[in-house]
C-alpha cells in the first residue's frame, strides 16, 4: 500500500517514544509537592537548589531542582550570577586556605560599620566575624590571631590590597608560619570564596534586617553564621553543610526518596525570627 512506503508516517518506535514524551515522569506525592511550596513561602530568598538541598540533607527526600522549581509560585526574573572562575593554585590548595575581607553595613541611625569575616575554603566554614566602627591594621591583625589561633593549621591567607593589610600585618601573619596571599589588583573574582559569602550574607540576612546598634548587628551576624556553618545546605560540598549536626543527614530518611513518612511530621526550627528555616523530622505525636 502507498502509505506504508511514506516516509513520513511514524514507525511502532517513534509512536511510543512520543507517548513517553507526552506522558512524562509521574507527580511527585501531594504531601511532598506541598512541602515545598511550604519552604518557599517560608523562606522567600529561596530558590529551587536550595529548597533541593534542604528536602535530601535534612529530609531524606531526593527531589531534583528542576522537579522543585515546577511547584515553586511565580517570581520576578532576577539576573543570573556569573560564574567565578578558580585558578588552578586555589584549587590544589583549598585544604590549607583561608581568606577574609571588610564589608561595610549600615544601621538604622545610618551609622556605618564595618564588618569582618574570615572563611575556610575548603570547607566554607565561617571561622571568624567581627564589627568595628574605627577599623585598623592593629585591629584587624588581632582578628587574624583569632582566626588562625593553634589548633587548626593553616598554610596560606589570602587577602586584597587594601591600605588596612599593612605590610607589618602580613609579616605577623607570616611568623605565625602562614604565608600571605595577596590578590591582584582590581580582580575580586581572585578572592572570590570570601566574595561570594559576603553576597550570601546580604542576600540572606542583611538585605533583611537593619540592625540598631553595633551590637544589635553582632548578634544578628551570630546567629546567622551559625546556621550557616551548622544548617545551610552549600551546593560546592555536593551539597552538604560545613559542620553538619551528628546524624542529621538521612537521620530517618523515608524508603522512597519521593515519599514523607507516615509515622512522622516535618518540622521547623525558625532562624532570625522566620528569615529562615531548617527543617527536621520529628515524631507524629511530639510537640
Amino acid at each position: 500500500m502507498p502509505g506504508n512506503d511514506d516516509p513520513l508516517a511514524p514507525s511502532g518506535m517513534e509512536t511510543v517514544v512520543a507517548l513517553e514524551v507526552a506522558t512524562g515522569r509521574p507527580s511527585i506525592p501531594v504531601e511532598v509537592q506541598a512541602l515545598i511550596r511550604r519552604m518557599a513561602h517560608e523562606n522567600p530568598s529561596w530558590g529551587e537548589e536550595r529548597i533541593a538541598n534542604e528536602l535530601l540533607l535534612k529530609l531524606g527526600i531526593q527531589v531534583s531542582p528542576r522537579t522543585v522549581n515546577k511547584y515553586l509560585p511565580t517570581r520576578p526574573t532576577r539576573r543570573p550570577r556569573g560564574d567565578m572562575r578558580w585558578s588552578t593554585f586555589l584549587r590544589l590548595h583549598a585544604q590549607g586556605i583561608i581568606a577574609c575581607d571588610f564589608f561595610l553595613a549600615v544601621t538604622v541611625s545610618f551609622r556605618q560599620l564595618y564588618v569582618f569575616v574570615v572563611i575556610e575554603h575548603h570547607s566554607r566554614r565561617l571561622i571568624h566575624c567581627n564589627v568595628t566602627a574605627h577599623p585598623t591594621a592593629a585591629w584587624t591583625l588581632q582578628q587574624l590571631r583569632e582566626s588562625i589561633g593553634l589548633q587548626e593549621r593553616h598554610e596560606y591567607l589570602l587577602h586584597d590590597r587594601d591600605s588596612i593589610f599593612a605590610q607589618h600585618l602580613d609579616e605577623s601573619i607570616a611568623r605565625l608560619g602562614v604565608k600571605v596571599l595577596k590578590s591582584p589588583p582590581q580582580s575580586p573574582t581572585a578572592n572570590s570564596i570570601c566574595e561570594r559569602v559576603i553576597g550570601t550574607i546580604r542576600r540572606e540576612c542583611l538585605d533583611w534586617l537593619i540592625p540598631l546598634t553595633e551590637s544589635h548587628l553582632r548578634s544578628i551576624l551570630k546567629l546567622w553564621i551559625a546556621h550557616y556553618n551548622t544548617g545551610r545546605p552549600h551546593m560546592a560540598l555536593g551539597p552538604g553543610v560545613p559542620d553538619p549536626p551528628r546524624g542529621m543527614q538521612h537521620n530517618a530518611a523515608p524508603k522512597s526518596r519521593h515519599r514523607l513518612r507516615a509515622d512522622m511530621v516535618v518540622r521547623a526550627h525558625s532562624i532570625l525570627g522566620g528569615l529562615h528555616h531548617e527543617y527536621f523530622w520529628a515524631s507524629a505525636g511530639a510537640h
